[in-house]
């Protein structure tokens, strides 16, 4: 028995193909989200500038003092009249906003911090304590998903480069060079066939923003020239040597191209430390478009070494499996020969 129409994967050991299933099922309709009144208090101006006084004249005399306190009632009067602001949200946008705002914490506190601001909008503790719970379980579950995508694009990516990219404050300002940069990705994916994936980030010491990336880069596409650098690194205190492109270091700042070595496992650590920034920062990864989780292909039963997975719905694949396309050998399984196939997400 063969299987055909099946989504054949690589997870960087082995491959592994899905066998084509039909679901007979509706759509599901989303349920509609409880809108809710958030109120956001406002410093004032006054509140800073008696702080500010209170702490410059903290050795007054007597009547200074009681100047202070009449102040103070002034002001709390007047918060007392001062509008709140009030926006209409829902109770997922909420929690995904104390989500982001609390994201260096730890997960316990992290928890518990986003409890105490959203009990204001249920009835019981246990009631808001549940909704975050299940809303924790949401990130959890959609956090391991990016993560499997990112591997299974990644591993069939054939990535050459990891490349990391620096704005120049005198050549664009922060908007201008994500937006350049973007654009410019954009039309080497078009016209030279590269393909990417990455995370932008921030310095932690500078806040400089900057992007990572991995890079698909064919031979003799690379515009420019690609120079060895030697320069002091900051972070590690010694000099080093890098690869800079003179393309993009005349059009963004400064650019650094590292090449990957799979024997050295290079693949493993760049994907290692995208995935630490998309889970400790929340950053979504950037993802070129031609970026496929899986290849089509019919698999014959002499290329099956066992069923695995939940309920045996995987199959595991020799690693010299015969690739199939509508009837048609198309060779033996390599980097070629998967270019060719159909692709699938």
């Amino acid at each position: 028995m063969s299987f055909g129409e099946t989504k054949v994967y690589f997870d960087g050991s082995h491959y592994i193909a899905i066998p084509h299933t039909v679901r007979y099922t509706r759509k599901r309709h989303k349920p509609i989200e409880e809108t809710i009144v958030v109120e956001e208090t406002e410093s004032s101006p006054e509140t800073d500038e008696l702080s500010v006084f209170e702490t410059e004249t903290s050795n007054f005399n007597l009547e200074e003092e009681t100047e202070i306190k009449e102040l103070d009632d002034e002001l709390q009067k007047s918060e007392q009249k001062s509008p709140k602001k009030v926006r209409i949200s829902t109770k997922k946008r909420l929690f995904d906003e104390l989500y982001a705002k609390y994201i260096d914490l730890s997960k316990r506190e992290r928890k518990s911090k986003i409890i105490k601001d959203m009990l204001p909008y249920f009835d019981t503790y246990d009631n808001a304590k549940s909704y975050v719970e299940i809303n924790f379980d949401r990130k959890l579950r959609n956090l391991i998903c990016r993560r499997v995508r990112m591997t299974r694009k990644a591993n069939l990516a054939n990535f050459n480069y990891f490349c990391t990219f620096t704005y120049d404050n005198t050549k664009h300002t922060e908007e201008t060079f994500r937006k350049g940069l973007r654009t410019c990705f954009r039309h080497l994916v078009e016209r030279k066939n590269w393909k990417y994936m990455g995370v932008w980030e921030r310095a932690p010491e500078s806040n400089r923003l900057h992007f990572h990336g991995l890079f698909n880069i064919p031979a003799n596409t690379l515009p420019g020239e690609l120079k060895e650098v030697s320069d002091y690194d900051t972070r590690a205190h010694k000099m080093r040597t890098t690869f800079q492109s003179t393309y993009f270091n005349e059009r963004y700042g400064r650019s650094d191209f590292k090449e990957i070595d799979e024997r050295e496992n290079r693949l493993g650590n760049a994907l290692a430390y995208l995935m630490k920034y998309m889970e400790k920062t929340g950053e979504k990864i950037v993802y070129s478009k031609n970026l496929p989780q899986y290849f089509i292909s019919d698999i014959m039963d002499d290329d099956i070494v066992c069923t695995i997975g939940q309920e045996d719905r995987k199959l595991l694949l020799f690693d010299d499996f015969k690739c199939w396309d509508e009837g048609c050998l198309m060779g033996t399984v390599s980097p070629e020969v998967i270019e060719q196939m159909r692709k699938a997400n």
